[in-house]
This record gives C-alpha cells, structure tokens and sequence, in this order.
C-alpha cells in the first residue's frame, strides 16, 4: 500500500489512510464470515456498497481526529468526534453497524498519528494511546445494550476497550508480525498477506463479535480453525486459496462473524503503512 507521500502527517492525509485501510481490509477475500466485495459472510444486512459507503462518510471524521490528536484534546472531545462519525456512518448505511469498533480503534490511532508525526519509532502509535488515554478508555461510558458490551460483560473479556488502553497488544504483537511475515511468502499477492494476517488475529484476538454470534462454543471453534490454517502452512500452501475459501463457508454455516478481527486487520494496515520508511 503506497503511503501519501504529499501529505504525510497531515490530518487529511492521516484521515485518506484510515479510510484507504478499511477500503483493503473489505477488498480482502476469503475472510472467514466477513464482508468483502466478494460476498456478504455471515451478514444479511450488509454488503460491500454499504461498507463503501461507511468509509467515504468516516473520512472527515478520521481527520477531524488527527487534528485533534495533533492539538493534545482530551478523550472527550474524541468521543464527541467518534459519536458524530458514527451517527454519519448510520445515515450513510441506513441505519447498519458496519465501522463502529474501526470508528474507535482507527480514530484513536488517527489522532495517535496526528500527535507523534510521522515516520515515528515503531510502536509508538501503540504507546501514544495507551499514555495519554488509557484511563479514561477504562472508565469510559458504556453502551449497556451493543452486542460487544453484552458479550464482555457476559464472558468477562475486555474487548476493543482493553485492547486499545493496553496500547493494543494484538495488532503489535499478532497482527503486524503477520502481515508483514506473510509478504515475504507471496510478495505477489498483498491480498493474500491480508488474509493470513487476518487468520493470525482470529486466532489470538478475544472477539466480542464472535462471543456474541457464537458464545464460547462459536468462539473456541473459530479461534481452532484460524490457527489449524495458520500451522497447516497457511497461505505458503499452494492451496492456501480453497482451504480459506472452505473455512469461510464454515463460519457462515455457523453465523460466525469475526469483526473485531475486521477492525484490527485495518488498524493493523494503517500502523504498518504508517511506520514502513
């Protein structure tokens, strides 16, 4: 993914990468149960357009949060930028969850870029977030009725809220490594990088999504199955291809939706491109 060399470190640049991000990560085929501008996974009520559409209308937003990640604002004021993305985000789809945990996980990374710049030492968007905001991520209002909210409360996980206080942990240490492993396997395909990425980050990742759609049986199963892949040789295999394709039909027969690996497969493309020289 080629970075925007003419605005590096700009808000609109920083904002054109978040929303470029969730663009690859839809453009990402097979994702077991999740969108792509293949098919709709596990959704009935979403498909490629409507996350076409979520993006370009997250796209401001994106950049009002590296502005004000660039000016030191506090958390609130981010969540005030993150609930008027989301209500932009409803309007553009109808009324569809497509970006709400990419609207929280990549606007704080968005503002993270806006205050330490670019070509920054590695992990310190990571570190960045968890400085300046991990408290108040913590004891951040909650949602009483998301699904994501229900599963952590019902499971005792900490989900995306966690994830980003502890400088997120999963993208640094699974994601990322993936990725970039994964391209030295097939440096002719970046979709195919994508996906074993996003194999890695099911595997590792405690996805309130799934939890919800799945409860702890669901759960087990598709955490089992992503690291079966990856330890059967993953996308090296020269049948990498059919074998994520049949992994995909599975967690669909199951409604089975990872989505919180989603958002930390986009997130994890955004640090990756924002840290590569």
């Amino acid at each position: 993914m080629r970075f925007f060399a003419s605005s590096v470190g700009r808000p609109d640049g920083i904002a054109r990468l978040a929303t470029q991000c969730l663009r690859l990560e839809l453009a990402t085929y097979p994702k077991p149960g999740l969108v792509s501008h293949v098919d709709s996974g596990s959704h009935a009520d979403m498909d490629a357009g409507t996350f076409r559409a979520s993006a370009s209308a997250l796209e401001p937003y994106f950049m009002e949060l590296a502005a004000a990640g660039a000016a030191g604002a506090a958390m609130a004021h981010l969540r005030r930028i993150g609930l008027a993305a989301e209500a932009a985000m409803r309007a553009a789809t109808g009324g569809v969850n497509t970006h709400r945990g990419a609207i929280f996980g990549l606007g704080l990374l968005s503002a993270a870029a806006g205050a330490v710049g670019p070509r920054a030492p590695a992990g310190s968007l990571g570190a960045d977030v968890r400085a300046r905001y991990a408290d108040a991520i913590l004891d951040g209002p909650e949602l009483l009725h998301a699904p994501g909210a229900r599963a952590r409360r019902r499971h005792g996980v900490g989900g995306a809220p966690a994830e980003a206080a502890a400088g997120f942990p999963t993208l640094y240490g699974t994601g990322l490594p993936a990725l970039r492993r994964a391209r030295t396997r097939r440096p002719e395909s970046p979709e195919a990088a994508r996906v074993e990425a996003c194999l890695a980050l099911i595997a590792t990742l405690e996805d309130t999504n799934l939890l919800h759609r799945g409860g702890p049986e669901g759960f087990g199963f598709a955490r089992a199955e992503a690291a079966r892949f990856l330890a059967a040789g993953g996308i090296a295999r020269d049948d990498w291809f059919s074998h994520a394709q049949t992994l995909h039909r599975a967690f669909v027969a199951r409604r089975l939706s990872p989505g919180g690996a989603a958002d930390l497969l986009a997130m994890t493309l955004f640090v990756d491109a924002w840290e590569r020289p």
